[in-house]
């Protein structure tokens, strides 16, 4: 009967853990930048020829990095990371997002969204290389100084990922989350 209860234990938390593991919340990681870790040496350039340097930002304050696409997923979402942006810019929190899109449909959809962040387009996906990355879209935080402190990937258009990347941003900031899914 002991036997029998152990193995029982043991399968209902391999079932939690499968459950878990499957939460949109908390996406499983697809990168070796984990948190902890120095974020990786990363320069681009904007649309208008401005090298966006991911050193020089980390040393005057925290960094969102959001690897995305124009995608129908990724659009829904992107008012949650401009919500983001404007919650903590004053704070010091710097946005960046990187669209692997081509350029000229990028010009359009930056200027009809009405982008008030740094961005940049990188078709070819060398961005997600750096990171070492596949996922789109993801999302690293990385607090003053370099060091990543979250990593979220997926889409989630409900903005469960967008809510909890603006708790991270908030903690690393010192200040009170927004809730970026309240309308």
């Amino acid at each position: 009967m002991t036997r029998f209860c152990l193995a029982l234990a043991l399968g209902l938390s391999a079932c939690v853990l499968v459950t878990n593991a499957a939460d949109p919340v908390k996406p499983a990681k697809t990168t070796k930048f984990g948190v902890g870790d120095k974020a990786p040496d990363f320069q681009i350039k904007d649309p208008f020829g401005k090298v966006i340097d991911l050193a020089k930002l980390t040393e005057k304050g925290p960094v969102l990095i959001r690897l995305t696409c124009g995608c129908s997923g990724c659009d829904k979402e992107l008012a949650y990371f401009q919500k983001i942006h404007d919650a903590y810019k004053d704070q010091g929190l710097q946005s960046v997002l990187v669209f692997k899109e081509p350029d000229a449909k990028m010009e359009k959809y930056a200027k009809d969204k009405k982008l008030n962040m740094m961005y940049a387009i990188d078709p070819k996906g060398a961005s997600w290389a750096v990171f070492d990355t596949k996922a789109m879209p993801a999302n690293f935080l990385i607090e003053k100084g370099g060091k990543i402190v979250s990593v979220a990937t997926g889409c989630d258009p409900s903005g469960l990922i967008a809510d909890k990347v603006s708790k991270n941003a908030a903690k690393t900031i010192g200040v009170k989350p927004v809730d970026v899914k309240n309308k």
